[in-house]
Formats: structure tokens, sequence, C-alpha cells
């Protein structure tokens, strides 16, 4: 996809929907002996999130595993659409577009394997992080540098912010 194309795509996102085991996470799941799982996600993923929503986005996360860790680390981020054990994420896209009102073409969508496609394939911006599985590779508009749990998801929202001219002035008010 040329630069200017995803450029447009990415100006028309008004929400940013995500995985989480692969994306905000790299994938590995923990268990301590008294079987309590462990997840790591990434503090500049967490800070672009912020950033991102004092600045009109919104975000989702779509997941197919469940995890009360999730619901912690989406709270923290003021993520409010949550939804968990999406074994189906494209109907789980679908109610939340009908439940919203938005259009396809205003979300974005982060995954990292071949349970996402079906998401990735209906929104305006399909994106996937470096590690991404090859197929989904193949079918994203956008291919983060940094790996799932590395920062992937900050590098996405970087750019939707960019293409929305708001990118600089963010940085601006850390440069003054």
């Amino acid at each position: 996809m040329s630069p200017a194309d995803l450029a447009t795509r990415a100006r028309a996102i008004r929400l940013i929907l995500l995985d989480v085991d692969g994306v905000l996470t790299d994938g590995s799941i923990t268990y301590t002996a008294a079987g309590v799982e462990g997840k790591s996600f990434h503090v500049r993923d967490g800070q672009r999130i912020k950033l991102a929503g004092r600045h009109g986005l919104r975000f989702g996360i779509i997941t197919g595993r469940s995890s009360p860790i999730v619901d912690l680390r989406a709270a923290e981020l003021d993520i409010a659409m949550v939804r968990q054990g999406a074994k189906e994420k494209l109907p789980v896209l679908e109610a939340l577009l009908a439940a919203e009102g938005l259009d396809p073409a205003a979300v974005a969508y982060m995954g990292d394997d071949i349970v996402d496609l079906g998401v990735m394939g209906r929104v305006g911006l399909a994106a996937t992080v470096a590690d991404g599985h090859p197929v989904v590779r193949d079918r994203a508009h956008f291919i983060a540098t940094l790996p799932g749990g590395r920062g992937a998801v900050a590098e996405l929202v970087e750019l939707i912010l960019a293409a929305q001219g708001k990118w600089e002035k963010i940085l601006g008010s850390y440069l003054a």
C-alpha cells in the first residue's frame, strides 16, 4: 500500500480495536506454581493509548482468551470496550459497529494471527505486528516494525495521529 493510501485510511480512523495476546503482549502466557496467569504489557503502548484518548481516538479490545489481567489493563488505560472470550471475532466487531453507529472505514484493528483475519478484512485500516503470522502480514495495510508487546501498538497510534495532524502538536507539547 502506498504511503498516501495508508495516510488516507488513517485519517478516517475514530476507533482502534486491538487483540491482546501477540499484540498488546508478546504472546507469552506465564503461570505461577499456584496457577495464576501473568502477562507483560509495554509501557509505550499504554502511554500512546492514553495520549490518543485525550486527542479524540477511542479504543477497544477483542480477544479470544479471557483473563482478569486484561480487564485490569483496560481499566488502567480507560478502554471501556472490552470483549473477551471472542472465539469468533467478526460477529463481535459487527455488534460493536452497530452499537457505536460506526462505519467500518472509521475503525482500525491490530491483530497477529489467523483468527484476526475476518476483522482485518472488514475494517478501514488493518494492522499487524512485525512478528505477525505471514498470512496476516500479507493482508495488513500496515505492518509495525516492532513485534507484539514491544511497542507495535504505539507505532500504529502514532501513524494514525500523524495522519490526522495531531502527532506534531503532541510532540511539541513535550519539546516546549
